[in-house]
Parts: structure tokens; C-alpha cells; sequence
């Protein structure tokens, strides 16, 4: 019999190819995809006022009853109305619904709806236009919560919950739960079907925590049983032994020496390469702690063994860097190095293209440092031997896969300027050996950072001209790209659902203009991530070489080129960012021989806008500048959904590619530890193959996200 997750979506009454599209566009093409298509809030509806007692501002739900027939009127050609009145015990409204002429026989005299709605009153009477209408029946409550869900065009949220419910009747007959009884009893977690009920039906908001705690929990721990899966399969893979690791003439280059962290790090890569079977190891560190100077002891490993190395990183900027900086200490050891990027002309990629695919090792390029056309048809390596990838979650799994397949069986190590807390990094990257860089280069100067509200607004302009007109550059990070409000947040607002009312967020392109308007005579720009990828390198090229003054930008710049000029990094928003987000921004100044600072500018007027967690984050960075420090207590005060987002852009795409549906939500540690926790043991009793349906979810999540990057 076809398991229910795996029914196509077509299975559902009343989907045909027109909803199938509009399914396939929210990325749901079965039942399953659809039974965990969660809602993104809920509206209160349960929470009934009398007409009086309505502020017009924020939606409520009264129960009326029907006065006068209801009426179409034309307005003008293309708009009609539909009117009548209705009332309570209270006082009456005029109800009006625009271009909806089917509800004009819906509302007889005398029935009785709840009606969903802003009630505005105006001297006289309450006027609704356009309300949720529910009728209201003796001995049939109506649902006090009603599910918000994310939509597209040709997708109603009330067909999505009628088609919902048809699932929920098909999973009801025979959907297995995949935590097995033991583990759902000892960790105290809901049924499957008890979940899915509270999620799409819910009766109160106390089974939907209930409810996301279990499905957190469910997502969390399949992505660990694939992960420990994984991890004892890889251990298998066969590399090339590169055993010629003395690197003495390498680290005689370089002007200084490494740290003790660094050497622990190159020690630990030595021993890895020297195996014969794959290195995957993990390198994380704060941005400037020296994780490139590994990576490049790594490539030296690996050339000096006969192979060749790949430095595939995200940015054209970012890949001229490497090259600049790593390119003449290979030569010094004789090592042949190139580039490949996409701008270079066809007849340059086809020369590095054969130079990588040469078999005589005396003219071979040995290392190639490149953007994603490392990935390109053509690219082809004679002896593979390592794989680097900076900035590893900026790669798709399919892209890393890629590269990957042209160096078989080669090594893997992979960077990350997130400083990461230990327990977490064993969860994000389950299946990577992780080293962390958790010491500065010696020299390094700390960055003095500030916390101010909006008042400070014109001491911060006169330090801005201040840093500039002394030579250095300035930063200027906003939350967002262009002025908007969130339909979430307004909704959530309204209903009166865990959600503070936050100041609005500095847009990056009206901050440019706003500033240069200002601060006239300092060359301002802006960069962010709609723009083309031509045009960020371009402008971030400008930054690099001194020809911009200001960059106003939005977290982007996460991911940059080192800037030795830039002194001032000024965050706008600031309590709206997670701890270890601030600090990997402060990481983007200090790295020249000016002094330098950061300016947290949280978005109220005065401190008692801001909410205390946010104070004690804000608080944090002015005092705190180790970064592992600060991921710890950005997982205590946060927990790990947070990181999750944050090095995905939105949603989890870790190791395996898995994209999480709640669990990039969780805000529980020690939630996640216990998933995790659970994961072992049940690798350790073998539970897959005792509980069948445990291994058939596994295999549909990793299964799922290579498919996804695939197609993406």
C-alpha cells in the first residue's frame, strides 16, 4: 500500500493541474509535503468582543446577527458592492463587501455569523468591509484559532485548509509514526497525528506548542540519525594518502607565526590527508583568525604529495583576494597556481581548463583558486587530491557535490567565519571533523564597540566625517533593502500573538540617499543582495580601492574582501540581530593599523524601547569580544534556530542539504541536544531497521534536499 506522504498531490478532491502548479510553486507536490505545510501564525478568532468594544484598529471577532437584506449596488464600471446590516446587543454595523457578489445569498435575515475584521466606527455606526463570515450554528463551536498559511497565486488559505483536511483523513488510516515508541515516550513527545491535528485544527495555543515541540524534536532527530548514517558510510570513501606534509619551507614564508590554534588546526588537517580514506574537517574561527593561511598549508599538503588542490570560494572579489594573497607563496615553492573565474575571456578559461587537465605533472597547475566556474563543463583535474570550500554554506549541496565529482575521492576541507559553539557544530556539520581557531593573530586591535539609540543621530553623522577625513572608511549595515512593513509582524500584532511591537528597520537604498544628502562631499554607496552579482563585486571593488567613502549595505557584507582602511562599522537596527551576527559584522573593521570601532544603533528613541533580551545582547558586545564566547551565549539567550537561519539564509541547508520546516524556529537547546542524544542511541540499537518507518523518513528527507539543490 502507498504510504500517504508519498500520494501525489492530484490524490487530494478538488486539485487539479492548475493547483498542482500553484502546489509546486510553494514546493508541495504530495500529501506529505502537504501535511507539513505549516501555518506561519494563527488568527485569534476565539476571542469574541461586542461591537463596543472594538478599537477599529486591530481585527476582532463579533458575532452578529443579520438586519436587512443584503444589496448590490454598482459603483462604477468593474466595482460592485454588496451591503446590509447586522448587529448585537450593543450597537449595529454596516457590512460591505467589495467585488464579491456570491455573498449576496449567504446572509438571510436573522442568521447569526462570527464575523472577523477591523470594526471601525464612524460617529454613527461600526462599518466592516470584506470580514471572514462564519455562520454560527447551536451545538457547533467554531474554531477559536484559524490558520494562517504561506500562499501563492491560484491558492486560497481556505482551499489549502480544505484540501488539509482531506489529508489529515488519509493520514489518519494509516500514517506511521517515525519516532519510535520508545523514544517518544522517554523524551515525553505528542503522537504524529496528535502534531498535525493541533498544527492545521488547533483548539488552543497550548497543543500548538505542544505540537511544534514534537515536530521540532522529529526533524531534529531524523536529520541526526541521516547525519551519523552518513558519517559512518563517508569513513569508507577512499583518498589519496598525502603523507609529504613537512612544511617547514611554507611557514618560513609567512611574516609571523602561527598561533597555537592555528598549529593545532594544520596538525590536525596532517593527520586527516594522511589517512587513506577522506578527510572532511570543518575549519571555524572569526573573520582575520588565520583560517586561510591553514587552508593554503592544507594545498601545499596535498601538491607536495603529487595531487592538486581546488579553492572554490563565493565571490569573484573574494576568489582575485585569495589569489593575490596565496598566489606568490606558492610560487616561492614552486607550485603552479591559477585562477578561474567568470570573467575572465573564453580563451583564458581554456588554457587554465587544460593546464588543470595536463598529465604531465612538470606543466601541470597544481592549484586552482575559483568561483563557481570550478563547476563549469571543461573543468577537468589529472591528479584531484583536495577540495577547499570558503564560506561553506554559501554552496549549495549539489554545487559542493560538483566539484566533489571532478576531484574523486579527493579530501575535503571546508572554512566557516561563524564561530560556532562545540555542541552545536556537531549538530550544523554532524558529518565534518570541526576545528575551531579560537585565538587571534597576535597584533590584532580590538574594536571599541558602542551601543546608542536614535538620539545619537547627529553625533554619529559628525563621527562618521570624523573617521573619514582622518582616512578611513566606514561601514553602515541596515537590516533591510528597501522600506517595507512584514505582513507577519502586522498580523501578529493584531491577533496579540509573541510578538513586541519593534521600531520600523533602516532600509539600506533610502539610507544611502538620506546620508549622502547629509553628509554632502563624502562619496556614498550602497550594496545589497538583490543586486546582480556584476554590480556587488563592482561596487565592493570601488570600497576595496578607496573610491567610496560610506557603504551602506545589508549583511552582505558578511561575506567580503578585506578592507585594511575601513575603521567604523555603525549597525543600524542593531537589536534585531543575533550576538554572533554583530560580531562577524565588528569583523569586517580592526583588520588595518588604524584604530577602530563599532557603533550598535538600536532603533527606539531611548533605551526603555528596547527590550531587555535585546539590552543584554547589545550589552554583551560591548563587552565581550571572543567569538566562541559570544556563540555560546548567543545559543543560551537564542538557541540554535538562530544559527540555523542565520548561515542559510532563512531555512536550515546544512550538511545533506536538509531544509527544516519548524526546527530553524527552535529556540530550545537543550531540545536539540536531546535530539541528537537520541539520534545515537538510536544508530547504536540499530532502531532503523527494527522500525522501518523511522528509516523510510530518513531517507525521504535527504532524498528531498538532493532534489532540491538539484534543481536549483
Amino acid at each position: 500500500m502507498q504510504d500517504v506522504r508519498d500520494m501525489p498531490i492530484t490524490a487530494l478532491r478538488g486539485v487539479g493541474p492548475a493547483k498542482q502548479a500553484a502546489y509546486a510553486r510553494l514546493g508541495i507536490y504530495t500529501v506529505g509535503d502537504l501535511l507539513y505545510h505549516f501555518p506561519r501564525a494563527y488568527e485569534n478568532r476565539g476571542n469574541v468582543k461586542r461591537l463596543c468594544e472594538c478599537d477599529g484598529q486591530s481585527k476582532a471577532s463579533v458575532i452578529l446577527t443579520v438586519a436587512t437584506q443584503p444589496r448590490r449596488a454598482m459603483i462604477r464600471k468593474g466595482m460592485t458592492l454588496v451591503k446590509f446590516r447586522a448587529f448585537d446587543d450593543s450597537s449595529d454595523c454596516e457590512i460591505v463587501y467589495i467585488n464579491q457578489d456570491y455573498v449576496q445569498s449567504m446572509f438571510p435575515v436573522g442568521s447569526q455569523f462570527r464575523f472577523y475584521g477591523k470594526a471601525e466606527f464612524d460617529g454613527k455606526r461600526y462599518h466592516m468591509t470584506s470580514p471572514v463570515a462564519e455562520p454560527v450554528t447551536e451545538g457547533k463551536p467554531l474554531p477559536p484559532l484559524h490558520p494562517v498559511y504561506p500562499l501563492t497565486e491560484g491558492l486560497s488559505s481556505k482551499q489549502i485548509g480544505q484540501h488539509m483536511e482531506t489529508a489529515l483523513s488519509l493520514a489518519a488510516r494509516g500514517l506511521e509514526d517515525p519516532i519510535p515508541e520508545s523514544v517518544r515516550t522517554r523524551e515525553g513527545l505528542c503522537t504524529l497525528m496528535f502534531a498535525l491535528r493541533a498544527m492545521h485544527t488547533p483548539t488552543d495555543l497550548a497543543g500548538v506548542e505542544i505540537a511544534k515541540r514534537r515536530l521540532m524534536f522529529e526533524e531534529l532527530f531524523l536529520f541526526g540519525v541521516g547525519l551519523r548514517s552518513a558519517k559512518h558510510t563517508k569513513e569508507l570513501i577512499s583518498a589519496p594518502v598525502c603523507a609529504q606534509n613537512d612544511l617547514s619551507a611554507f611557514f618560513s614564508l609567512l611574516p609571523y607565526e602561527l598561533t597555537e590554534a592555528q598549529k593545532r588546526t594544520v596538525q590536525q588537517i596532517r593527520e586527516d590527508m594522511a589517512k587513506p580514506y577522506a578527510m572532511t574537517r570543518m575549519v571555524v574561527g572569526d573573520v582575520g583568525c588565520g583560517k586561510t593561511v591553514c587552508a593554503a598549508a592544507a594545498a601545499v599538503i596535498a601538491v607536495q604529495s603529487g595531487r592538486q588542490a581546488a579553492i572554490m570560494v563565493p565571490t569573484e572579489i573574494l576568489a582575485r583576494q585569495h589569489y593575490a594573497d596565496l598566489a606568490p607563496y606558492f610560487e616561492k615553492l614552486g607550485m603552479r597556481c591559477a585562477l578561474l573565474i567568470g570573467a575572465m575571456t573564453p580563451a583564458q578559461k581554456k588554457k587554465v581548463h587544460a593546464a588543470l587537465a595536463e598529465h604531465d605533472a612538470g606543466k601541470r597547475v597544481q592549484v586552482v583558486i575559483g568561483t563557481q566556474a570550478l563547476l563549469s563543463e571543461g573543468v577537468e583535474f589529472a591528479a584531484p587530491g583536495l577540495v577547499i570550500t570558503d564560506e561553506q554554506h554559501r554552496f549549495g549541496v549539489a554545487q559542493r557535490a560538483r566539484l566533489s565529482d571532478k576531484n574523486a575521492h579527493a579530501h575535503l576541507l571546508c572554512m566557516s567565519a561563524t564561530p560556532i559553539p562545540r555542541s552545536l557544530a556537531l549538530v550544523m556539520y554532524g558529518d565534518l571533523a570541526v576545528s575551531r581557531i579560537d585565538t587571534m593573530p597576535p597584533g590584532r586591535q580590538r574594536v571599541d564597540t558602542f551601543a546608542v539609540n536614535q538620539s545619537y543621530r547627529e553625533r554619529l553623522d559628525a563621527f562618521i566625517r570624523k573617521n573619514v577625513d582622518e582616512g578611513g572608511q566606514v561601514y553602515v549595515v541596515c537590516p533591510a533593502v528597501e522600506e517595507q512593513e512584514s505582513d507577519e509582524d502586522l498580523l501578529l500584532e493584531e491577533i496579540g500573538i509573541g510578538r513586541e511591537k519593534k521600531p520600523p528597520l533602516q532600509a539600506a537604498v533610502q539610507y544611502a540617499e538620506q546620508l549622502a544628502q547629509r553628509l554632502q562631499g563624502y562619496r556614498v554607496a550602497f550594496v545589497h543582495g538583490k543586486l546582480k552579482p556584476k554590480e556587488k563585486d563592482e561596487v565592493m571593488n570601488r570600497f576595496a580601492a578607496g573610491e567610496i567613502d560610506i557603504l551602506v549595505s545589508t549583511t552582505v557584507i558578511e561575506v567580503g574582501v578585506n578592507v585594511p582602511r575601513a575603521t567604523l562599522m555603525i549597525v543600524e537596527n542593531a537589536e534585531r540581530f543575533g550576538l554572533s551576527q554583530l560580531h562577524q559584522l565588528r569583523g569586517r573593521v580592526g583588520r588595518g593599523q588604524r584604530k577602530s570601532y563599532c557603533v550598535l544603533v538600536a532603533g527606539g528613541m531611548s533605551e526603555s524601547e528596547i527590550g531587555e533580551i535585546a539590552k543584554r545582547r547589545l550589552n554583551t558586545m560591548k563587552t565581550t569580544y571572543d567569538g566562541f564566547a559570544i556563540a555560546e551565549q548567543d545559543l543560551a539567550q537564542r538557541g540554535p534556530g538562530d544559527f540555523f537561519a542565520k548561515n542559510a539564509g532563512g531555512a536550515i541547508r546544512q550538511s545533506g542539504g536538509v531544509e527544516f520546516r519548524l526546527a530553524s524556529q527552535c529556540g530550545d537547546g537543550d531540545l536539540l541536544t536531546c535530539a541528537f542524544a537520541a539520534a545515537d542511541e538510536a544508530i547504536a540499537e540499530n532502531l532503523m531497521q527494527e522500525h522501518p518507518a523511522l528509516g523510510d523518513a530518513v531517507r525521504r528527507m535527504f532524498a528531498s534536499a538532493d532534489q532540491h539543490d538539484i534543481m536549483n
